[in-house]
């Protein structure tokens, strides 16, 4: 491997613009492809086989109306005043119409006479089917008049403390009306999820209902979340780049030598996230997965290109090299471990497919792809740049400098750090594992869920929008869920007096604020319920209730001889949360099993692979206890720009995981295997170990606040969801680089000494010799003097 990527950087050295001109072409190709096909996304997280989607995909089968997506908008009056005044009410009237005229969106007074004609029909040829109709309008403040027909639950429905909003003697179809009369809440539906709608259909919602707000009507007309634009990337994360420059810069001693990884890695970016989009027409992309591959490609594509970049610097002033055999052995040498570091990561985020959830499958290959790339590019693109820097990759300055630089090293910072390390290294794997320990213990209070408008900063439409629908009708009507009833028997009929009553139990449940029949299919043998909770779309309550309807041995389900399924988003997020919990401890299982065989293969050793393997799960579980302790608890909410805590991102733990993971054996690669190297070159015992960390720690230092910089930008990014994922991964490396590899591995590999690289002959005849370190390739050219000045 190393020979190979010797002659290959040799050769991208020699004739840069024949490899330049490729990447250009390339990126050239994926420009063209996103002006034919354009761009592609959606908030769209689906799981197939939950039993939310199983109802769902039922109803988009039986009742493709029902199927639909739902959204709310929220009007307000001044304090003290009421929105029910003939002017006010008017304009509410009218930017409701407005909406009900628009493609997309269900307008209940037509589905209702819909409804009845098509049950006058079926009365017509089969008195059984009276009770059906194709479907009915999931109108809460209409719930009581279609109730009554079957003479059930009128009473409770009209018990609520809120009624409909009255315009000319006649109810508003989906509107409803605080007690206090400040409030009016309009709730309606798509004929299809949002996912799927085209993006100028809630942008026309939103135009419509602010209508509203013209001078002097006093009304202020707050969207709900459904309704917001997807995650985006802030100007925050322009800052953790900008530090990255600056630590380029200090680590490698001049502009031209700290632009060349930025350049690279802006480049990688550009391939990768544009080559996801330029394919989202034909794969499948939410909107996160671009997100996520900016994020990984500027972390990775960065650190690569440091190592390699830094490795030449020290072969000219160190061995007296020339720039280009000094490139071409970089890249042999430290090309190696940039290979199989990007490997692990490839290969722990492929590892996500295992799972076998659509979505995050996605975000995994993009992601992996977009590593590989990084990869690539470090490997071809970065020694081309280098053959056009030639000899200006080193400064005179530079040159004249290190002599006394590498003398100062020998007993600078790092020299005394790893023998502190080593002298005190039993104090220091105690404190490790006792802070690590302390800070994992959130985790057993860790809740999963998507982020919803109860989360989001006070000063945003999402928060202001939860908080009015809370403050006038209770926390519930913000996730509101959709049951669906069948008989046991396939051969029975809903009735409507099987559906009032089932109506009029589901009301009494203690959970329930308001139950809105929505009518019976036109066989009669599927009748749609909307349900409103007490609780909120997060609350555990919510949960349970979601357990309880879907109980087959339930007294309702029982006494009405039907079975209910429950959708709708706050259900479809109950269920993914649940599947992905269950799908963590597997996840984690692969990849303790993935890196004991790839740390095996590089570092011919039985202990170390286990002990970089139990330094990762400490670092993991203390990563999510602190994110836990931040974002669900909310403490430091003020200093990471966020109001209130939640539930965490039900994928994050599992996105999270595979990429620390690959993230912290590019540490464990380039930090080990220099203290392997020393080890082979006979050097014995504590000395390796503080050998090999001099000649590493400033780059795994410098690689560490790079990574940490680039991820923290994102903690300030206005989604919640981006928000967690950058904090996570920030604190993850701020961990695993710092408290881990550059702490407790001195501190672990002094405690075994030489025996830390012992693996049985039998095994060691097994393995393959990648020879990571670059041994074979150093022995051949220094016997050959090839490259001295």
């Amino acid at each position: 491997m190393s020979t190979f990527l010797y002659r290959l950087g040799k050769s991208a050295y020699t004739k840069p613009w024949y490899f330049l001109t490729v990447w250009i072409l390339i990126l050239g190709v994926i420009g063209a492809l996103l002006g034919v096909n354009g761009i592609q996304s959606s908030s769209e997280m689906k799981i197939e086989g939950t039993e939310s989607q199983k109802v769902l995909d039922m109803l988009v089968k039986e009742l493709p109306a029902a199927a639909g997506g739902q959204a709310s908008v929220a009007f307000t009056a001044p304090d003290g005043e009421r929105l029910d005044t003939p002017e006010r009410s008017a304009l509410i009237l009218k930017a409701i119409n407005d909406v009900y005229s628009m493609d997309y969106i269900i307008n209940p007074t037509e589905l209702a006479a819909q409804a009845a004609a098509a049950a006058g029909q079926a009365a017509g040829a089969d008195p059984s089917a009276a009770a059906g109709g194709q479907t009915a309008t999931a109108d809460p403040s209409a719930a009581a008049s279609q109730t009554d027909a079957a003479g059930q639950a009128t009473a409770a429905v009209q018990a609520v403390p809120y009624g409909p909003l009255i315009v000319d003697g006649a109810p508003v179809p989906g509107v409803m009306l605080s007690a206090d009369g400040s409030i009016a809440l309009f709730q309606f539906q798509f004929t299809v999820q949002q996912t799927s709608l085209p993006s100028s259909v809630p942008d026309n919602v939103i135009k419509a209902v602010t209508e509203v707000e013209q001078a002097g009507s006093g009304i202020t007309a707050i969207p709900s979340d459904s309704l917001k634009s997807t995650p985006s990337i802030g100007s925050t994360e322009a800052i953790g780049v900008a530090v990255a420059a600056v630590v380029l810069f200090i680590t490698l001693g001049s502009i031209v030598a700290a632009g060349l990884p930025l350049i690279t890695a802006l480049l990688g970016v550009a391939i990768s996230v544009g080559g996801a989009f330029a394919l989202s027409n034909i794969v499948h992309m939410n909107d996160i997965t671009p997100i996520l591959a900016v994020m990984i490609g500027l972390a990775v594509g960065i650190d690569y290109s440091l190592f390699i970049v830094n490795r030449q610097r020290r072969l000219i002033l160190d061995e007296n090299l020339s720039a280009k055999e000094a490139a071409s052995r970089a890249v042999g040498t430290a090309g190696s471990a940039v290979f199989f570091a990007g490997l692990t990561v490839i290969i722990a985020l492929c590892g996500m497919l295992v799972i076998g959830i659509g979505f995050l499958s996605t975000m995994a290959l993009v992601a992996a792809v977009s590593v590989l790339i990084t990869v690539l590019l470090a490997l071809t693109l970065l020694p081309a740049l280098l053959g056009l820097v030639g000899e200006r990759i080193c400064t005179a300055k530079a040159r004249s400098k290190n002599v006394a630089s590498a003398n100062k090293a020998r007993h600078g910072f790092s020299h005394r750090w790893a023998n502190a390390t080593v002298k005190y290294r039993w104090a220091i794997i105690v404190l490790v594992v006792l802070v690590l320990g302390t800070a994992a213990i959130p985790v057993t209070k860790m809740e999963l869920g998507i982020p919803s408008g109860a989360s989001a900063n006070l000063d945003t439409p999402a928060r202001q929008s939860y908080d009015i629908i809370s403050k006038g009708f209770g926390e519930g009507f913000n996730g509101p869920l959709l049951l669906v009833a069948q008989p046991n028997n396939p051969s029975d009929k809903i009735s409507m007096q099987t559906l009032g009553k089932l109506v009029q139990e589901l009301q009494m449940h203690d959970n329930v604020t308001l139950v809105s029949p929505m009518g019976v299919n036109a066989t009669g043998d599927i009748a749609i319920i909307s349900l409103i909770p007490k609780t909120g779309p997060t609350d555990t309550k919510t949960r349970d209730l979601v357990q309880d309807l879907r109980d087959p041995n339930s007294s309702l389900a029982s006494s009405n001889d039907v079975t209910l399924g429950v959708t709708g988003f706050t259900a479809i997020n109950i269920d993914m949360s649940s599947k992905l919990s269950d799908a963590f401890p597997v996840y984690i299982g692969i990849i303790v099993i993935l890196s004991l065989i790839i740390l095996l293969l590089v570092f011919r050793s039985v202990i170390v692979p286990i002990k970089a393997t139990v330094g990762f799960i400490l670092s993991v579980l203390a990563t999510f206890g602190l994110t836990t302790a931040v974002y669900q608890w909310g403490w430091l909410h003020s200093l990471f720009g966020f109001d209130t805590g939640g539930p965490l991102l039900s994928f994050m733990p599992i996105l999270v995981t595979g990429i620390l993971y690959g993230l912290a054996m590019d540490y464990q690669v380039f930090l080990v295997s220099s203290m392997r190297e020393a080890y082979v070159h006979g050097r014995r015992g504590n000395d390796s170990v503080v050998h090999g960390y001099d000649l590493a720690s400033r780059v795994v230092l410098a690689a560490g606040v790079i990574m940490v910089s680039v991820f923290a930008g994102f903690i300030f990014a206005p989604d919640a969801m981006i928000k967690q994922i950058g904090f996570a991964l920030a604190f993850g490396i701020l961990i695993d680089a710092f408290i881990i590899r550059m702490t407790l591995v001195p501190a672990v590999m002094a405690v075994f000494g030489d025996k830390a690289w012992w693996l049985p002959k039998w095994l060691d005849r097994l393995l393959p010799n990648l020879d990571v370190e670059g041994d074979k390739l150093i022995a051949m050219l220094n016997a050959k003097g090839e490259g001295k000045k």
